[in-house]
């Protein structure tokens, strides 16, 4: 497991916290999302996503994913998508945990938080985050099915939601 926190919680309000974790237990969103906004009176908005295991992809039921990633530079490629999330919108807290080894169908992946003073900038931050998670963090998914194990590439819906967060002139 893998922590980088900015400040810790309790903080000063005007201390950001930023947390990411690449862990392999599981996370409880309700614990993870009051701890994120604990004790910061300026939060007028919290806006999460938790993405889970499907039981079914590509026509084929999955019955296990096991998700790998080489450790350092996937946290590394986190904390930049985070810091660019941060760059675009006012946010008060982010946090980003990512599972990784073997997971079942109806298991969590990833929870994606972030708190801000208003829902706008919370909604967007955590789109984005997500959208950059998906196509720029080094993940990889091998599920496997009754035909046998198989990677899982890449999607380009993945790169088409990715693309709209660049800027009008560098859209292709």
């Amino acid at each position: 497991m893998t922590a980088i926190q900015e400040a810790p919680l309790g903080r000063p309000q005007s201390s950001p916290l930023t947390e990411i974790r690449v862990q392999q237990a599981d996370f409880d969103l309700s614990r993870e999302t009051a701890r994120l906004r604990e004790g910061d009176g300026r939060v007028g908005a919290v806006v999460s996503f938790v993405g889970t295991v499907r039981d079914l992809n590509e026509g084929a039921a999955v019955s296990e994913m096991e998700l790998e990633h080489y450790p350092g530079m996937t946290e590394r490629a986190l904390e930049d998508i985070v810091g660019q999330a941060r760059a675009r919108w006012d946010l008060f807290g982010v946090l980003v945990i990512h599972r990784v080894g073997p997971l079942a169908p109806l298991d969590q992946i990833v929870l994606v938080a972030c708190t801000s003073a208003h829902r706008g900038e919370a909604f967007a931050a955590c789109e984005f985050i997500m959208d950059y998670l998906k196509t720029d963090a080094p993940f990889w998914k091998k599920e496997q099915t009754p035909q046998g194990a198989r990677w899982v590439d890449a999607r380009s819906s993945d790169d088409c939601a990715k693309a709209k967060w660049a800027p009008q002139g560098t859209r292709s």
